[in-house]
């Protein structure tokens, strides 16, 4: 399976080849938009910040640094910024409870059955790695990334110490920067 790295679609990218853009949406965005749904628990939002992810991506490609992560990282990150920020921005902290079923593992945009090999080996990597930290570290990241929540608001939701909360994410993250260095 012959697939054109990241760095070689971003250069594209920044020559102004849309298609470069189109194959890092097919390779990312299914992944990105479950992250998001978790999250936000609404579609359209999701929708609009996966639309406006790719359309920085495409804006400011040059921004990403390889050096200091993979891009499906950058990605998820930026994301999750945007729909915790959409969500404090709320005046109802409720969302819309999800319908459709369960998003982060059922939603798939493929076109080809390499992207989509690709897509399931990402997820296959990082729930392998998810599966090797100790409870209270998982529990905490994924109540952060897929929550949504504030480490204060794990402190009272795990009935456990502020401090312990930021050392469980901080050694979390260290860890799974370590196991996923080579992807």
């Amino acid at each position: 399976m012959q697939t054109t790295p990241d760095s070689t679609l971003i250069e594209q990218m920044m020559a102004g080849d849309e298609a470069a853009l189109s194959i890092l949406y097919d390779r990312y965005s299914a992944m990105l938009f479950g992250m998001l749904m978790r999250i936000l628990r609404d579609k359209q939002s999701a929708e609009e910040i996966l639309q406006d992810l790719f359309l920085q991506l495409w804006r400011s490609a040059g921004r990403f640094d390889a050096s200091r992560g993979s891009l499906p990282t950058w990605l998820l990150v930026i994301g999750r910024n945007r729909a915790i920020s959409r969500l404090r921005g709320k005046s109802n902290r409720e969302v819309t409870e999800e319908e459709d079923g369960d998003y982060a593992n059922g939603f798939v945009s493929s076109h080809n059955v390499e992207d989509e090999a690709t897509r399931t080996e990402l997820r296959g990597t990082l729930n392998a790695a998810l599966n090797k930290l100790p409870s209270e570290q998982r529990q905490a990241l994924e109540l952060a990334y897929f929550e949504g929540m504030s480490q204060s608001e794990i402190a009272a939701r795990t009935a456990s110490p502020l401090g312990t909360v930021k050392s469980r994410v901080r050694t979390a993250m260290q860890s799974m920067k370590g196991m996923l260095a080579g992807y």
